[in-house]
C-alpha cells in the first residue's frame, strides 16, 4: 500500500480544511481498531445511522456495539475522494479505499458541523467483493451439484446443514478437527437427494454450530452467520448456516435438523418458515446424530409457497397430507380450532405476549377462529428431563470423539458435553419415564386442534449480549421448544409477528404425519391475519 497523504489526494483540495483533517483522523482510527476514537467521530443519540450488506444500524450505541464486536478493519488506503457541500455546515464524503490484500471498497459519509466539531451522521460502507462468508458456508458453488434439470423444485438451490452426507465429501459438524479427521462419503443422505430428484440443485454446504448442540447460532471456530433480518443479532441455530443463507437470498431452502428447535429458532430470528417434521417421517439415513430419540429432519424458506412446494414433493409419498376431522373440512385440512398453552404466553417477553394478543385478536375477526387457552404442564417439566435424554444421547454418540479431543471444542459446547458425560443410566431410565406421559397428553390435546403458541419469547439477542443473557434466553427459548420435540409432533414457526422492529415467529403444532396439511394452514393463518406471506 502506497504512503500517500490523504491531504495530497485527487478532490481533497475541495474539502474544508477542518472537515478534511476530521475526515483523515477517522481514517486512522479506523486502521488502528481506536473504538474510543470511533465512538467520538460518530454523532451523539438515536437518529445516527450506518448502513452495509449486511443491514442498518440506527443509533450510536447501536454502532458502537457493532463496531465492538467487529475486531478490525483489513489494511486499505484512500485513494480517492469527492465531496459536496449538502448545506451549510452539512457535507457529502466519498471515498474510494484500495485494500492491501486486493480489491476496492467504497465510504460514503455525512458529516455535520456539531457545537464545533465535525461529526458522522450517517454512513454507508460498500467492501469488497467476497467470493465466499465463511461463516456462512464451509463450501459453496453455482451449483456445487446439478440437481435434475426438471421437477417440483426445478431452480431452486438448496444449503445443506453440514450435518448431511453428500457423496464426494467430508461431514464437518461444525468442528475444524472433526472435519480433518473425517473421510469422505460414499452416499449421499436420502434427504439430500430427494431435494436434487426433484430440481433443485444443491448451493452448497452450509455451516452449523459445533455438532448442533447450540441454539444460539455462534460458532466458536468460523464465526458467527449474519442474521438476515436484524444486522448485529444471533442468527438461531444450530441451523444457522442454512437459515443465513436462505435469509440473506444465498439459498432458497435450508436442509436442516431440529432436535431441540434448531429449525424454529433461526426461522424466528430471522422471519423465515421453518418446519419441524414429524419425527421419523423424513429418513435419517446418513445424518450425523446428536440425539435420535429427537433429532429431525426440517427446512426452512423464506415463503410459504416454497416450503408448500418442498413438502408437497418430500412428504407426499407416506400419506402426510391427510387428516381426518369433524369440523366440515376436507379430509386433507387440519381443523380451523386453535389451542393456546397459557404456559407458553407466560414465558414470552411482554412485548411477544403484546404482539401475539394482536394476532389472536386479528384473528378472531377475519376468521371467527375457535381459540381456547388450556394450560399443557409445567414447560420445566419437559425441558429438564429432555435435556438428561438428549445429554445421554449425545454423549453415547460423540464421547469417545470428546474425549480424545479434549481442547477441540468451543467453550459453551464443551460445558455441554461435560455436562452430559456425567449423566447415569438411571438418570437418564427416570427421565424417560417422565417424558412418556407429558409426550401422550400433548398427542391428545392436538387431536382437535391446532397448538398456536410464540415460537420463542422474543427477537433475536444481539451479538455483544452479556453471556448471563445469551443462557437465559436459550433456557427460556427451550422451554418453548421442547415440548414439541418430546411429543414428536410437527411444528411450523410462521414470521407473523413484529416486536421492536424485529421479526418473532408463531409456531404451529399438530398432529404427527400432518405435516402438508399444517403447512397448507399456517398460509391460511398468514392470510387471514397479514394479508401477506410476509413478515
Amino acid at each position: 500500500m502506497g504512503e500517500t497523504r490523504i491531504e495530497d489526494l485527487d478532490g481533497a483540495a475541495s474539502v474544508p480544511a477542518d472537515l478534511l483533517a476530521a475526515f483523515a483522523s477517522y481514517e486512522r482510527a479506523i486502521m488502528a481498531n481506536d473504538l474510543d476514537a470511533l465512538d467520538a467521530a460518530f454523532a451523539p443519540g438515536a437518529g445516527t445511522m450506518r448502513g452495509d450488506g449486511a443491514g442498518l444500524l440506527v443509533g450510536h450505541d447501536a454502532i458502537s456495539a457493532f463496531r465492538g464486536l467487529r475486531g478490525g478493519v483489513p489494511p486499505r488506503a484512500i485513494e480517492r475522494i469527492e465531496h459536496r457541500a449538502l448545506a451549510p455546515d452539512v457535507s457529502l464524503i466519498v471515498s474510494v479505499s484500495r485494500f492491501g490484500g486486493g480489491g476496492t471498497g467504497l465510504q460514503t459519509q455525512v458529516w455535520e458541523r456539531i457545537d464545533g466539531a465535525w461529526l458522522i451522521t450517517a454512513a454507508h460502507v460498500t467492501p469488497r467483493a467476497q467470493a465466499l462468508d465463511r461463516s456462512v458456508w464451509r463450501t459453496v458453488g453455482d451449483p456445487l451439484w446439478q440437481g435434475a434439470w426438471e421437477g417440483m423444485l426445478a431452480g431452486l438451490t438448496v444449503a445443506v446443514k453440514d450435518l448431511f452426507a453428500i457423496k464426494g465429501y467430508r461431514i464437518g459438524a461444525g468442528n475444524p478437527a472433526f472435519l480433518a479427521e473425517a473421510r469422505a462419503e460414499h452416499t449421499t443422505a436420502a434427504a439430500v437427494a430427494d431435494l436434487l430428484r426433484a430440481g433443485a440443485s444443491l448451493r452448497g454446504i452450509a455451516r452449523t454450530d459445533e455438532f448442533a448442540y447450540s441454539i444460539a447460532g455462534d460458532n466458536a471456530h468460523y464465526g458467527t452467520p449474519p442474521n438476515g433480518a436484524v444486522p448485529g443479532a444471533l442468527p438461531g441455530g444450530s441451523s444457522s448456516g442454512p437459515a443465513s443463507a436462505v435469509a440473506t437470498g444465498q439459498a432458497d431452502i435450508g436442509l436442516a435438523t431440529d432436535t431441540a428447535g434448531s429449525v424454529r429458532v433461526p426461522a424466528s430470528y430471522q422471519g423465515l418458515w421453518g418446519l419441524r417434521t414429524t419425527h421419523g417421517l423424513v429418513p435419517r439415513q446418513g445424518l450425523l446424530p446428536l440425539a435420535q430419540s429427537f433429532d429431525t429432519v426440517g427446512w426452512l424458506t423464506r415463503d410459504g409457497d416454497t416450503m408448500q412446494r418442498v413438502v408437497d414433493w418430500c412428504l407426499s409419498y407416506d400419506g402426510s397430507a391427510s387428516t381426518e376431522n369433524v369440523y366440515g373440512e376436507s379430509d386433507d385440512d387440519l381443523p380451523w380450532r386453535f389451542l393456546v398453552p397459557t404456559e407458553a404466553l407466560a414465558a414470552a417477553e411482554p412485548a411477544t405476549r403484546v404482539a401475539f394478543e394482536e394476532l389472536l385478536a386479528r384473528l378472531q375477526e377475519t376468521d371467527a377462529a375457535p381459540i381456547v387457552r388450556r394450560p399443557i404442564g409445567d414447560l420445566d417439566g419437559y425441558l429438564v428431563p429432555f435435556r438428561t435424554v438428549q445429554g445421554a444421547e449425545a454423549w453415547r454418540n460423540n464421547g469417545d470423539w470428546v474425549r480424545a479431543h479434549p481442547d477441540a471444542l468451543g467453550p459453551a459446547v464443551a460445558e455441554r458435553f461435560a455436562a452430559a458425560s456425567v449423566i447415569t443410566a438411571a438418570e437418564e431410565s427416570d427421565a424417560r419415564r417422565a417424558l412418556e406421559p407429558l409426550a401422550a397428553a400433548l398427542q391428545a390435546t392436538v387431536e382437535d386442534a391446532v397448538i398456536l403458541m410464540p415460537a420463542v419469547p422474543g427477537p433475536a439477542p444481539r451479538r455483544t449480549a452479556a453471556g448471563d443473557r445469551v443462557d437465559a434466553v436459550r433456557a427460556a427459548t427451550l422451554r418453548l421448544t421442547t415440548p414439541a420435540a418430546v411429543a414428536g409432533l410437527p411444528s411450523l414457526s410462521i414470521p407473523l409477528l413484529r416486536v421492536d422492529g424485529a421479526p418473532v415467529g408463531v409456531c404451529v403444532t399438530a398432529r404427527a404425519g400432518t405435516d402438508i396439511a399444517l403447512v397448507r394452514l399456517a398460509r391460511r393463518l398468514a392470510r387471514a391475519t397479514l394479508r401477506s406471506e410476509l413478515p
